[in-house]
Order: C-alpha cells, then sequence, then structure tokens
C-alpha cells in the first residue's frame, strides 16, 4: 500500500487523523467543564489529587517473588533496600489455586511464578525483617483466595507486633476476571462473587487503611482485550462487586472509596495516557449520576498501572527496556498513583535481581528526570488526546450498556460475551502482527540482531521437596485438635452463608494450610468447571 493511501490506527484499533484542531472536540461533543475540569476535581480526568506528583511520586511497587518463602525475602528487602516504596506477592499457582504444595497437582509448578505459602508459617518467613509499619502498600494477586490472605497479613502482623491500621494493603480479591482471562478461579462465579464480597465487608467494618480489591483490567487487557474493553469489563465488574457489598447493608460511600483499578500500560504513549484518563471520567460520572455517590472519594478512580507483560519479547529481549520505559512515562502521563515496572527478561524467565533493579530504576529516573512530574496532567488539553479520550468514552459506556442489559457482569461472564469480544480482538491483532500491519521491532521487522548475553534466574528444583518437608514438620508441630475445630467453623459460616473472614483468621492462626482451608470451602460451593 502507499504511504499516502495508508491508514493510521492506534493500537487498539481506532482510525487516527493526520491531525487534530478544535473541530474535531466540538464534532465529538466536547464540554472543557464537565469532560476535562482541574486535577482533583470532578470528574477527576486530570487526576485525583491537585499537584498529583509535585506533591509526592506515584508508588513504586514492584510485583516480586518466587521459590520458597527464603528466597522471596531476599529479593523483597533487595528491592526494598534500592527505593522501593511498596511491594507486590506474587504467588506460585498451587497457592492461587488453593492447594499446598505436596498436592499432586502441584508437581512442577511449585514456587515457579511466584512464592509458595502453604501456611502462615511461609508468610511469617516471607516477611521476617520487614518492617511493615515503614511500606507504604503491600499487594498480592490473591483472587479466589482473598480471604486467607487478609488472615495472613493479619496474622503475620500480630505476630510482629505490629497494627493493622499501620501499614496498607491491597488485595486484588477480584474472581470474575478469572473466568475470562486467567483461569485462576477455584469456584463458580456466584460463590467467588460472595467470598470477594466477604473481603470487601471486613476491610470496609475493620480495617481504615487497607484496600478489600483491585478491580483487574490488566489481565484482560493480557488476554487481547482493546483499550476500551478493558476499562468498560473492569468498570462492569466493579459494579457488580459494589453492589454485592451493598447489598449486605454497606453504603456507596463507605464501599466506593476502597476500590483500587489495574490497568495495563502498554507502548502507545497517547491512547495509555488517554485509556487512565478516560477510566477516571467514566467511574466518577457513574458513581455521582447512577448511583448517588456524595464523598468525592467515592468518585475518584485510584489505578496501579502495570506494564504491560505482552509487550515483551523473547527476541532481543534488551529492546524491552524501552518499552518498558514507554510504558512507564505512559504511565505517569495518565495520572497512577501505584505503578510496576516489568523487567527485561521476563519473556524468558522470572525476573533476574539485575533485570528488576533496571526496572525499578526506569520508575525512578521517569520520576526524577524526565519532566513528566513537573505538572498535573501535561497532556491535558491536547486537540488529539482529548479527542481520543472522548471516542473512548462513548465505547466504554456502549460496553457497559450491553453488559447491563445481559444482567450485568456475571451474567455476561457465565454468556461467553467478554470472552467472545476479547478473543476476537486478540486475534485480529495477532494477524496484524502475522500480515506485517503491526510492527513488532524484532519480531516480524528490523530483526537479524546479535543475542545478548543474559543471565536468566533459574528456579531451584528442590524448592517442592523443602515445601513438603516443611509441611510435615508443621503437621507434626501443630496442635492437630485446634486445627480442625477451626476447619469445621470455616466450613459452618460458608453453609449459613456468613462472612468467612473471621474463621478464616482463627484457622490461619492455628496454622491450618491453605489446602485444608480451601477443602472446607470446596465442600460447600463445589469447583468451577468450564464448559
Amino acid at each position: 500500500m502507499e504511504k499516502k493511501n495508508r491508514k493510521f490506527f492506534t493500537g487498539s484499533g481506532i482510525p487516527v487523523q493526520p491531525i487534530y484542531t478544535p473541530a474535531e472536540l466540538e464534532e465529538q461533543g466536547f464540554d472543557y467543564l464537565n469532560d476535562l475540569g482541574f486535577p482533583g476535581a470532578y470528574p477527576f480526568t486530570r487526576g485525583i489529587d491537585p499537584l498529583m506528583y509535585r506533591d509526592a511520586f506515584w508508588i513504586m511497587g514492584q510485583y516480586s517473588g518466587f521459590g520458597s518463602a527464603e528466597e522471596a525475602n531476599r529479593r523483597l528487602k533487595d528491592l526494598l533496600s534500592q527505593g522501593q516504596t511498596g511491594f507486590a506477592i506474587a504467588l506460585d499457582l498451587p497457592t492461587q489455586l488453593g492447594i499446598n504444595s505436596d498436592h499432586p497437582m502441584a508437581m512442577g509448578e511449585v514456587g515457579k511464578v511466584g512464592v509458595a505459602v502453604n501456611s502462615l508459617r511461609d508468610m511469617e518467613t516471607l516477611l521476617e525483617g520487614v518492617f511493615l509499619d515503614r511500606i507504604l502498600q503491600v499487594r498480592t494477586t490473591a483472587n479466589a483466595i482473598g480471604p486467607i490472605m487478609v488472615a495472613f497479613l493479619l496474622a503475620v502482623a500480630e505476630k510482629h507486633g505490629t497494627s493493622p491500621h499501620a501499614f496498607g494493603v491491597l488485595i486484588q480479591n477480584e474472581p470474575l476476571k478469572e473466568f475470562v482471562s486467567r483461569g485462576a478461579y477455584i469456584f463458580p462465579p456466584e460463590p467467588s462473587l460472595k467470598l470477594a464480597t466477604d473481603v470487601v465487608e471486613y476491610c470496609c467494618r475493620n480495617l481504615r487503611k487497607w484496600n478489600p480489591i483491585q478491580v483487574c483490567g490488566y489481565h484482560l487487557r493480557e488476554a487481547g482485550s482493546t483499550a476500551s474493553q478493558e476499562v468498560a469489563f473492569a468498570v462492569a465488574n466493579a459494579l457488580a462487586y459494589l453492589q454485592s457489598a451493598m447489598g449486605r447493608g454497606l453504603t456507596v460511600d463507605e464501599v466506593a472509596p476502597k476500590f483500587f483499578f489495574m490497568f495495563s500500560a502498554m507502548t502507545d504513549l497517547f491512547e495509555e495516557a488517554a485509556k487512565f484518563r478516560t477510566a477516571r471520567r467514566v467511574w466518577a460520572k457513574l458513581m455521582k449520576d447512577r448511583l448517588g455517590a456524595k464523598d468525592p472519594r467515592s468518585q475518584m478512580m485510584r489505578i496501579f498501572g502495570f506494564t504491560a507483560g505482552s509487550t515483551l519479547t523473547a527476541q532481543e529481549p534488551l529492546n524491552n527496556t524501552v518499552r518498558v520505559t514507554l510504558e512507564v512515562l505512559a504511565a505517569a502521563l495518565g495520572g497512577v498513583q501505584v505503578l510496576h515496572a516489568s523487567s527485561y527478561d521476563e519473556a524468558l524467565a522470572l525476573p533476574s535481581a539485575e533485570a528488576a533493579r533496571l526496572a525499578l530504576r526506569t520508575q525512578q529516573i521517569v520520576a526524577h528526570e524526565s519532566g513528566a512530574a513537573l505538572t498535573a496532567d501535561p497532556l491535558g488539553g491536547s486537540y488529539y488526546l482529548e479527542g481520543l479520550c472522548k471516542g473512548m468514552e462513548q465505547e466504554i459506556l456502549s460496553y457497559l450498556e450491553k453488559v447491563e442489559k445481559m444482567g450485568g457482569a456475571q451474567k455476561a461472564i457465565e454468556k461467553g460475551y467478554y470472552q467472545a469480544e476479547i478473543a476476537e480482538s486478540a486475534y485480529r491483532h495477532q494477524q496484524e502482527i502475522e500480515r506485517g500491519e503491526r510492527v513488532v521491532v524484532g519480531v516480524n521487522a528490523y530483526g537479524g540482531g546479535q543475542k545478548s548475553p543474559m543471565r536468566l534466574h533459574r528456579a531451584d528444583p528442590k524448592t517442592r521437596e523443602l515445601q513438603i518437608d516443611r509441611l510435615k514438620r508443621l503437621r507434626a508441630e501443630r496442635d492437630g485438635s485446634r486445627v480442625q475445630v477451626s476447619l469445621e467453623r470455616v466450613q459452618e459460616a460458608a453453609e449459613k452463608g456468613g462472612n468467612t473472614v473471621p474463621p478464616i483468621l482463627e484457622a490461619v492462626k492455628a496454622y491450618a494450610t491453605i489446602g485444608e482451608i480451601c477443602d472446607r470451602l470446596r465442600a460447600v460451593y463445589g469447583e468451577h468447571r468450564e464448559a
């Protein structure tokens, strides 16, 4: 195709005009006061704080954890010593699926994509020597096991003699997207929503600094969604959790300020910055106009940006440092509150210590040296950016309307609507790469570069054996009768529809394992089997 006739699109396929003027914004119905406003003011398009990063940088919280609790503890301490202000605990797949390291299904997966946490003893080791009250935020990707991770963190804080009100916690606790993207579910959608709501209710009533849910568009984007689908489906899920919590007698202004959102940051700088800004505007309008939220904090969308793992390539992996830098910059320009930067070697292995340190340095360089943090919303008013935001807002609202007509997020997921839309988007994206219409440097264009020598992280093959030995010792040393009584109370709470967090906390303190607790919940709720 001749260059003069070539069409241009954003990363999500939105057509891009050669130039943007006020005329395009006028045609889209752009309203300065209702659509843009000022930083720290409704509709929060320009950010949730008047001064944004002039006041304080975003929390630089890297996602880390692998192998045994001892190994993960050393990595966390290393990152904290390098200036990290928060951290996220990556859990291995058996832990996320509620099975112990000695379960036959755990074979080959123990400690591979995160740290193995079978019991409170593992959590004690993982956080040994970490002063929780000096950390701005502790995060963990617990979705099917949200109540158990809350209990682990509460119990270990008690062991440290640290008040749970002295530090912040952000639990992902977002099972609905697991049925669409990652597949790390245990129970069917309805009880999964119930357990997530248990965490929301418990934290809203008891833990003022804890954010009990991180609604996750990121994994939808990694599965192949467009930017608009990512925001729309995440917001639809958030409404489901919010309405479930309100069904327990909580008000919108008690719950909504506790919500966090996790979105991907990809390499299309302007589209990604527009996405973060648009997501805030859509949420603010929904909270104010539809749910009647009075508290401005309910209308503020707090965002955790996570640079996209799907953009990283195994070919010429050092190129990924440039991609991650663009993605960090997009998140900063978009006004996120927390940010993780991926490591350049993640397409090949878990991050090496060197790569993880460079990822943190990337955030620090953007914060201190790029100029992006000097003023609030530095891209605000760009004809192109505001045009993207307005078009994206219309797409997001269209998707939300379709989900609502289906009966909400849970019903839409059960009908396969999310899955079909994302699969179509992912297929179209891959076709464009294979046809060469979408250039991925070093993959389908400009290839043939020399491979740089890299020292990759290697998982310790003895991790599972060590975990099995640890479990044997735990079972021999703990009070077996106390464990059984606490597990019976967990099952009883599930059977009667009560909040499961208090009995799970008692079971965790008795050193019941994650597998034992989840088996009691499976006995009540069953397991989800994909149709």
